[in-house]
């Protein structure tokens, strides 16, 4: 864990109280400050007590900064599924 050293600030994206563990090791063990940077409306109230400072992302700012449906180099073609495509409600909600 060397080079947590030079983290001052973890950012976590995302809403899943799946990573309260990892959440609580960097502020307890690592003794980093950790903010949670929020894709949904409505915060997850297991990891709010947490973190140091959170902040709502907007669906649009989300939804600008994502990657096109499909990518292709020159291995093939990926495509993102349609449950995680923004317009299908698979973010911001």
């Amino acid at each position: 864990m060397r080079h947590f050293h030079s983290v001052h600030v973890a950012a976590v994206v995302s809403n899943d109280s799946d990573l309260l563990a990892p959440i609580q090791i960097v502020r307890e063990e690592l003794d980093k400050r950790v903010g949670l940077l929020i894709p949904h409306k409505r915060p997850s109230r297991a990891l709010l007590p947490h973190t140091d400072f959170h902040k709502r992302i907007r669906a649009g700012a989300l939804s600008r900064a994502q990657f096109p449906d499909e990518l292709t180099d020159r291995t093939g073609t990926i495509s993102r599924p349609v449950s995680w495509q923004p317009d299908q409600g698979g973010w911001g909600r």
